[in-house]
């Protein structure tokens, strides 16, 4: 059975989530369904990163094994049958069978979107989170450098996670301002649930004045989900890209 490894592109505000779910909208459900009219049987999807309900991707990583070789043809043929989902196959390729989307990756790449200013989102609406209060980028910056590296991250947690350690190498993290557009991105082998929402909405704290720059390390060392700051909604995350060797 030929194996295709799927770069995909969407908008996950219309589903609960990447995982598959009996009578629920996600992003998997709608991949299979698509996959099983293209192959003409039941097809599993596996995916790098379980997004949760709301979360976006532009570089989500996907597999499946088809019965038949359909050569370079199933991106388009793909897309045919996930219309009208807000899904997109970019890219579609056969691979080794070795190869696996989710253990094959080395490092997985998030963007968090926020758009500092007072009037309400029109064309960002849904894909990025709005904060009217004036934030310090450089100080969300500096306190974030305290979470590189590898920490016991229960304070990031979500209390439903499912991870068998709280630790986790963070290999970086970063915050940048361009105009009213503030964007914080970060890259590991791999993250805790709501782990980079957690994180995204402490460092707002700090951004905010309502917190010192090293706040983020004392909540950090206290590794208690209760010290977390409140957690940041899921229209500006987005898995952008995931490594493999």
């Amino acid at each position: 059975m030929p194996r295709y490894r799927l770069l995909l592109e969407y908008n996950g505000g219309p589903y609960q989530g990447w995982q598959r779910l009996p009578g629920i909208p996600t992003v998997q459900g709608a991949l299979e369904e698509a996959a099983a009219k293209l192959d003409g049987a039941p097809v599993e999807v596996h995916g790098a990163g379980r997004t949760d309900s709301g979360v976006h991707a532009t570089g989500q990583v996907a597999h499946m094994d088809l019965q038949t070789d359909r050569g370079t043809k199933v991106a388009d043929a793909m897309n045919f049958h996930l219309r009208p989902h807000s899904i997109a196959v970019l890219k579609a390729e056969k691979v080794d069978e070795n190869f696996h989307a989710r253990f094959s990756a080395t490092e997985r790449h998030y963007r968090f979107i926020i758009i500092n200013r007072r009037a309400h989102l029109t064309l960002d609406e849904g894909l990025a989170w709005r904060i009217s209060s004036k934030l310090d980028a450089d100080k969300m910056h500096a306190a974030a450098q305290t979470l590189v590296g590898t920490h016991d991250f229960t304070t990031f947690r979500d209390t439903d996670c499912q991870a068998k350690s709280p630790v986790k190498t963070l290999n970086a993290i970063s915050v940048s301002r361009y105009g009213n557009r503030i964007e914080v991105t970060c890259r590991s082998r791999s993250f805790l649930h709501r782990q980079v929402r957690s994180i995204v909405g402490s460092l707002v704290d700090v951004g905010r004045g309502k917190q010192p720059v090293s706040w983020i390390a004392d909540i950090l060392a206290a590794a208690e989900r209760t010290a977390c700051g409140p957690i940041s909604p899921p229209d500006g995350l987005y898995l952008e890209k995931v490594d493999y060797e």
